[in-house]
């Protein structure tokens, strides 16, 4: 059986899509579908490379009982040929996916918001410039909606 693999993307891959990506491999997991999916994540920019999820990140993926040993890497444009679905959380991650895919490559690139969440939730704000743990809180929500959703509709053949 194809494995279908999953690109989450955001901007530094230090808040957004390490939560995001730890949340799909709960979302795997819990539907017992982990043979046949996979999740990963990177970042648009090179600034944060190498680097452990935001301590808020963390913090809120452990309050749910998640847990991420993720490390920061950039995409590349071999993901676009790697990965089956590659997800931005807000509309200057999809512009710059748009920028950076190789013509012809193989990878659907989506919002992820695009998926369970209402039209006006949709972008999956970047908490890391804001204090508190408020926005983390949002974005976890946000992903796990959205996880769930598309997951759902991809089983069901309609992604």
């Amino acid at each position: 059986m194809t494995q279908k693999k999953v690109l989450m993307i955001c901007l530094g891959n230090i808040c957004r899509s390490p939560m995001a990506e730890t949340i799909f491999q709960n979302t795997i997991e819990k539907a017992g579908v982990t043979e046949t999916w996979s999740v990963e994540s990177a970042a648009i920019g090179w600034w944060d490379v190498g680097r452990s999820p935001d301590r808020r990140a963390i913090k809120t993926l452990k309050k749910y009982g998640l847990d991420s040993k993720h490390i920061a890497r950039q995409i590349t444009k071999e993901d676009f040929e790697e990965f089956d679905y590659i997800f931005g959380m807000d509309k200057a991650n999809m512009e710059d996916l748009s920028k950076l895919k190789p013509e012809g490559s193989k990878a659907k690139c989506l919002m992820l918001g695009d998926f369970g969440l209402d039209i006006n939730d949709r972008i999956i704000e970047d908490p890391y410039y804001h204090n508190g743990d408020a926005l983390f809180e949002k974005c976890f929500e946000q992903c796990e909606k959205a996880c769930d959703a598309f997951l759902k509709e991809a089983m069901a053949g309609n992604v």
